[in-house]
């Protein structure tokens, strides 16, 4: 993603109180998760209009997707989300809740959307547990996702139930069809720095 600054020639030295924030999500981890609610409080301290969320990431853990998007919803700037590479399984989640017009794709990344994977072990009733509440996290996630794309809430939901429930790549023209993506290509980033005098 391009960031380009531009400065008023007739600014010798220029240090910034708050440097822009720019959050960039590899992993869905608590580390990560604990690491991108701090930078969303630190953005709305910076007088930065939006947020812009770079996503290249295969996945994760759904519950500190969850904390993510909790921060998303509470955050009182909007959120441009991008995709450089790939947004898989949390990181199309993630992708979805950029504000609607501000969620940017390049051209040659990929979504990825899949069921949740439980990963449990133990007996057949923590296992029977397990799956039930991974169907639970599947139907809200992908409503939430459907929402967020102006779709019926079971849109995503039954598309996977069509593809056999195997892993759905999405490319990003598919993306754009599907109102995932609102723009083909990486945003401009830009900062200026002026001086203005007026006599009145």
């Amino acid at each position: 993603m391009l960031w380009k600054s531009k400065v008023s020639p007739l600014i010798k030295e220029l240090e910034l109180r708050k440097t822009p924030i720019i959050i960039r999500v590899n992993k869905f981890d608590e580390d990560s998760a604990k690491e991108f609610i701090y930078q969303m409080g630190l953005a709305h301290n910076t007088g930065q209009p939006i947020i812009p969320i770079v996503i290249d990431s295969y996945g994760g853990q759904v519950y500190s997707l969850m904390a993510m998007i909790s921060a998303i919803k509470q955050s009182e700037l909007p959120v441009a989300t991008i995709v450089e590479g790939k947004a898989m399984s949390c990181g199309a989640i993630l992708f979805s809740f950029g504000e609607e017009g501000m969620r940017y794709m390049d051209k040659d990344a990929t979504i990825m959307i899949h069921d949740v994977s439980s990963g449990a072990l133990g007996k057949v009733e923590e296992l029977k547990s397990s799956a039930e509440e991974a169907n639970r996290l599947n139907e809200k996630v992908y409503q939430m996702m459907a929402r967020n794309t102006g779709h019926p809430d079971k849109f995503y939901w039954d598309m996977v139930q069509e593809k056999g429930r195997a892993d759905w790549f999405i490319e990003a023209e598919e993306a754009k069809r599907l109102n995932l993506a609102n723009h083909l290509r990486l945003p401009k980033l830009s900062m200026e720095v002026k001086v203005e005098m007026e006599i009145c």
